[in-house]
C-alpha cells in the first residue's frame, strides 16, 4: 500500500508543468549547493553529495546543471546562508505531516508553514509532535519493466536492503540510513526516486470530501513554497 502510494505521488511529479519542474530543479540545486559548501565538491569524499546527485538524477536534472551548481557552489565564499529547519503538525482529521526546509529567513518560514496549516484545517505543532510516527528509511523506486526481479532483489539485499516489494510494476526497495548509499550503489539500474524518506508507521484515510480538499490544497501549498525542500505525511491518497 505504501508503495502505491508512492509510487502514485511520483507520476503525478513527473507529469508537471515545465514551470513546477524548473522549480523543483532549483530547490534540489540550493539543496546541491549546501551539501557542496558544508562538505566539499568530491562526491567520492562527500556522501551526502553523492545522494544529493542521485536524487537529482531521478529527478531529471540533466548532468550539465548538477555539475554547473557543483561548480559554482564550490568557488562562492558569501551570498545567502541557509539553514535547514524542520516542522511538524496536523492535516484535517489528523493527517500527520512533517516539512523539511531550507531557508535563509526562519521567521518568514515559520510564518508561512503556519499560515498554509491553519488556512487549510490543519494546526502546526511542536518538534516531536508527529515525527514518532514515522521512521528514517532510505527508500529507491525501481520501475520494473525488462528488469529481472530475482535478480534485483538479490542484489539489494546482498547489499543490505531491509525489504524489497514488487507491486503496480515498481520495485520498492527499503533500506536503514546508513546502508542507502550502498545499496543504491550495488544496483545498476535507473531510480524513479532515490532518497532518505520518514516512512509512516501506519496510513490515514480520509473520507470527507471536504477533508480532501483543503489536504489536497495544504500539499500544493507546501510544495510549491521555494523553501520547502519536501513534504511527507502519512495520508493513504487513492
Amino acid at each position: 500500500m505504501a508503495g502505491h502510494s508512492k509510487w502514485n505521488n511520483i507520476k503525478r511529479k513527473k507529469e508537471k508543468t515545465d514551470a513546477q519542474r524548473a522549480k523543483i530543479f532549483t530547490k534540489i540545486g540550493r539543496e546541491i549547493s549546501v551539501i557542496v559548501r558544508e562538505g566539499g565538491p568530491n562526491p567520492a569524499e562527500n556522501s551526502k553529495l553523492k545522494d544529493v546527485i542521485a536524487k537529482a538524477k531521478a529527478n531529471n536534472v540533466p548532468n550539465d546543471n548538477i555539475e554547473r551548481i557543483i561548480k559554482k557552489a564550490s568557488g562562492e565564499t558569501g551570498g545567502a546562508t541557509y539553514e535547514n529547519n524542520i516542522y511538524e503538525g496536523y492535516g484535517p482529521s489528523g493527517v500527520a505531516v512533517i516539512v523539511e526546509t531550507l531557508t535563509d529567513n526562519r521567521n518568514r518560514t515559520a510564518g508561512d508553514m503556519r499560515h498554509y496549516f491553519d488556512k487549510y484545517g490543519g494546526n502546526l505543532g511542536q518538534s516531536g509532535c508527529v515525527s514518532f510516527m514515522f521512521s528514517r528509511q532510505g527508500v529507491l523506486l525501481v520501475e520494473s519493466a525488462s528488469i529481472d526481479e530475482d535478480k534485483i532483489m538479490e542484489q539489494a539485499l546482498e547489499a543490505g536492503a531491509i525489504d524489497f516489494i514488487a507491486e503496480d510494476g515498481v520495485f520498492d526497495i527499503r533500506t536503514q540510513p546508513s546502508d542507502f548509499g550502498a545499496v543504491r550503489d550495488a544496483l545498476d539500474v535507473s531510480f524513479a526516486s532515490a532518497e532518505i524518506e520518514y516512512v509512516p508507521a501506519t496510513y490515514t484515510t480520509l473520507t470527507n470530501d471536504d477533508d480532501i480538499k483543503k489536504m489536497t490544497k495544504l500539499l500544493e501549498m507546501l510544495e510549491d513554497n521555494d523553501d520547502v525542500q519536501a513534504v511527507w505525511h502519512n495520508w493513504e491518497e487513492n
